[in-house]
């Protein structure tokens, strides 16, 4: 029988099967056969080392084919070996590469539980690719070898056992991890810890649901000395406990999301405040159109940057000004002339467009960066905070509270005056906005960071403000704890659910739905006297083992159809050039 996948551009011949074996999904077909894989480990492209892995039955045959008249190295040691084209005599025109590694691992200790044989040969595309080519014409009876389907070793090792399924999602996050965050959350995610915490808790409800369905299968055959009322109080207050430890784990897992996917920010402020400036400071260059004329951004420039370890998307909006109100002058930080209002605050179409999506991204951010600026006066240096700017800081302090404030153009200030001034400003914007805090407010100098005569070891105190952000991030992505006595204290346990994807969290949240489900049929305080002492035990049984199931389908260890659902998903995002340890 000939199978074709045309997706994946390849062909392989399976052993004549039943009729009912030509109904059966191509993961069926997959696990039943006794193919050896092999495929490209290592990035594609001139490098080097390159590294091709096979797991299979027939890894000795292939070598041998490979490397005749030379024995198998020792296991989980690394020899030299030449490599030869199969099905030819040795013969130095038949060489594919005169110096490859060549490492051995017989099953089952091994990462798919296989026996897997690794070829470390020079990467130069030609080889890499007549190695590949070569291998493919191995014959070898009865055993048969192919290319491997994109995340197919990994699917191997899940049904060998040798990972979960909480595991194999986290090897795709290391594998794309590009912030020190993502790679500590990551790397926390492939033990195991997850995938046992989230069995512990099911074997929990297993346990409870067996009390409840012992008095539903014995209660006319045995006297229990506890009514079904009482019992089933008896479970809710495990349940409870239970409940208590979810919700923990699942808020968590929404913080973790913001290490992996990243924390979007948002300079909010008024025109020619020097959120741009501010910006290009940050990231380092100009990403951003700085010029003497105010409003030059109108619509929303999306940097993504590294800080401090945590994934940002900072993005840069439109100044904000109500229709009437004239924008601020074209003064930049060298410019030392008095404000003069412009004439005419007319607030044109495009402008308003802009207005809107700045305020938009701001509601959207998980942190808002307002931008107020201090500005010449004809008396001096003076501090104003816009009335839109204002109002829109008011309702994302409301909204999510991550709300950070930064004093552009500090340099205008007198020295003397500094510490005075700074104290003066910080009072008015807290008397403005009551919600805002203190040690959330920031004085920088985008001209003095950019000052070649600065002998300061933070000019224009860009590194404070940096750092206040990175404290923020800390608050916003640390483990929650629940403060109860009955939930367990150990902060490393809370680290873990950081972990959680959001297929976890959605799981989990189904979960929860069972539980309350569960407590409201059981909630014997709340029962009227008519309807006292008819609990339902079957009812309540089956919420537990619904929400059980939900556990149990996050770690693939669910009903065989739910975990075909999940399965697909996940080993379509892993792929094949992940380098793990055997153990």
């Amino acid at each position: 029988m000939r199978i074709s996948l045309s997706k994946l551009n390849y062909t392989w011949t399976l052993p004549a099967q039943s009729p009912s074996a030509a109904h059966k999904t191509s993961a069926e077909l997959l696990s039943e056969d006794n193919s050896t894989i092999y495929a490209l480990s290592s990035a594609p492209g001139q490098a080097a080392i390159a590294i091709i892995r096979l797991s299979g039955p027939a890894c000795v045959e292939i070598y041998h084919a490979l490397c005749p008249d030379r024995e198998l190295p020792k296991p989980r040691f690394g020899a030299l070996r030449t490599l030869y084209e199969p099905l030819q005599p040795p013969h130095r025109d038949s060489v594919l590469d005169s110096g490859a590694l060549v490492l051995y691992f017989p099953s089952p200790n091994t990462v798919t539980g296989e026996d897997v044989l690794e070829l470390h040969v020079h990467g130069g595309p030609a080889i890499v690719k007549a190695v590949l080519s070569a291998i493919s014409r191995c014959s070898i009876p009865s055993k048969f070898v192919r290319y491997a389907e994109p995340g197919e070793f990994t699917r191997r090792s899940f049904m060998n056992d040798r990972l979960d399924l909480t595991q194999v999602e986290a090897l795709g996050e290391v594998l794309s991890a590009t912030t020190e965050q993502q790679r500590r959350l990551s790397v926390r995610g492939t033990s195991n810890s997850l995938a046992k915490r989230y069995d512990a808790w099911r074997q929990q409800l297993l346990n409870v649901r067996g009390e409840l369905e012992a008095l539903i299968d014995f209660s006319e055959d045995q006297h229990f000395d506890e009514s079904p009322e009482i019992l089933a109080s008896s479970v809710a207050a495990q349940v409870k406990t239970l409940k208590k430890y979810i919700e923990a784990h699942t808020r968590n897992a929404v913080r973790g999301e913001l290490l992996r996917n990243g924390i979007n920010l948002a300079l909010l402020g008024a025109p020619n405040a020097g959120k741009s400036s501010l910006l290009n400071k940050i990231v380092g260059r100009d990403a951003a159109i700085v010029s003497k004329e105010a409003g030059t951004t109108r619509d929303v420039v999306e940097i993504g940057i590294d800080i401090g370890g945590w994934l940002c998307r900072l993005g840069d909006t439109a100044g904000l000004r109500r229709a009437g109100i004239p924008e601020p002058s074209a003064s930049t930080s060298t410019d030392a002339s008095p404000r003069h209002a412009p004439s005419g605050g007319t607030v044109g179409e495009v402008e308003k467009e802009g207005i809107k999506r700045a305020k938009q991204r701001a509601m959207e951010s998980d942190v808002v960066i307002v931008v107020f600026s201090v500005e010449y006066a004809e008396d001096g240096p003076e501090f104003e905070m816009d009335p839109e700017v204002v109002g829109t800081a008011r309702k994302c302090l409301d909204n999510n509270g991550n709300v950070v404030f930064v004093v552009n153009k500090s340099d205008r200030i007198p020295t003397k005056l500094l510490s005075a001034v700074k104290e003066e400003i910080t009072l008015s914007i807290l008397d403005r906005l009551p919600s805002a805090q203190a040690n959330s407010i920031y004085f920088t100098s985008c001209k003095q960071i950019s000052s070649p005569s600065s002998t300061t070891d933070d000019p224009g105190d860009i590194q404070n403000f940096l750092q206040g952000l990175i404290s923020t991030f800390q608050n916003m992505t640390s483990a929650i704890i629940p403060d109860s006595e009955e939930v367990i204290s150990d902060p490393s346990i809370w680290q873990e659910s950081l972990g959680a994807s959001e297929r976890h969290r959605l799981l989990l949240e189904q979960c929860l739905v069972h539980l309350v489900n569960f407590l409201a049929e059981v909630d014997i305080g709340n029962i009227s006297t008519e309807l006292e002492g008819k609990v339902d035990i079957v009812i309540a049984a089956e919420h537990l083992r619904s929400a059980a199931d939900c556990l149990s389908r996050i770690t693939g260890k669910g009903e065989a159809g739910d975990v075909e659902e999940v399965l697909g998903v996940v080993f379509e995002k892993c792929v094949d050039q992940q380098r793990l340890p055997v153990s």
